[in-house]
């Protein structure tokens, strides 16, 4: 058997009513919710002070809803309810697969465009691309985090940041190209010099992520938590991986020209 204790905070002694108490043994106290829905109604055994309990309580389970519903009495400001929807299960997968969907796409038509404009230095970022999501689904795994759709827009805007990173190297490196230096020099001062600008970009985001994780909830958090493991995948993916490559393939030959 379960049992509620209640404690009224007051100088008197008040009943179900919020009135003095003198003798009401053997009347019965209902509980009601706003619209008039008696939940529970227990019979007064002895007179009423500041402290006495709700008896005959089928499990646990009814004690504590009976003891949030009682709680929930104690607002400043009443709840009402504003919208209610019920959202089946296979809706909800249905958004997680479109979602997916979004990601696929996303990630196909970058690798196409990288791959189409920048030849080998587009293989070079769609490689880095496809071990950023590997990393991001690999530290959610690690801290065993659950994957919703916010934090799948999350994945998807770490893609655009991962790919605006590498435009920013190759489209430095171009310069560098033009300016009359070596290929060799030229991969070198492209990634020096585009750094700075890829740093402050990313660190001003990751700052924005924080702050909604901070003063989010539920789904917004989850947004925050991917966006905040891609900023950091993707720096290291854009900046190193992407430049281990071009020295593995140009570091050591000479050269003429740039397939990008």
């Amino acid at each position: 058997m379960a049992v509620v204790y209640i404690e009224i905070r007051s100088r008197t002694k008040v009943n179900a009513d919020g009135q003095a108490v003198t003798d009401q043994q053997g009347r019965v106290v209902r509980v009601k919710e706003r619209i008039e829905e008696v939940i529970t109604a227990p019979v007064i055994r002895d007179q009423l002070g500041k402290r006495f309990q709700i008896e005959g309580l089928d499990s646990v389970t009814e004690a504590r809803d009976l003891a949030l519903m009682l709680r929930a009495g104690s607002l400043a400001a009443p709840v009402e309810i504003i919208e209610e929807r019920t959202v089946g299960p296979s809706l909800g997968r249905a958004n997680i697969d479109q979602g997916f969907l979004s990601v696929i796409i996303g990630f196909v038509l970058v690798l196409v465009f990288m791959l189409l404009y920048y030849r080998a230095f587009g293989l070079f970022a769609n490689t880095a691309l496809g071990l950023n999501l590997v990393l991001i689904v690999a530290v959610l795994s690690m801290f065993q985090a659950t994957l919703t759709l916010p934090g799948v827009a999350g994945i998807v805007l770490t893609v655009g940041m991962a790919v605006d990173a590498n435009v920013l190297i190759f489209e430095r490196i171009r310069e560098e190209l033009r300016n009359g230096n070596t290929p060799q020099a030229s991969i070198h001062l492209g990634y020096d010099r585009a750094l700075s600008t890829i740093v402050d970009a990313n660190i001003t985001t990751l700052i924005a992520a924080i702050v909604l994780f901070n003063f989010g909830t539920g789904p917004i958090k989850g947004f925050a938590v991917t966006l905040s493991i891609g900023i950091l995948t993707s720096m290291f993916t854009a900046i190193f991986v992407t430049r281990g490559l071009a020295n593995l393939m140009y570091g050591r030959k000479r050269v003429k020209s740039l397939a990008i």
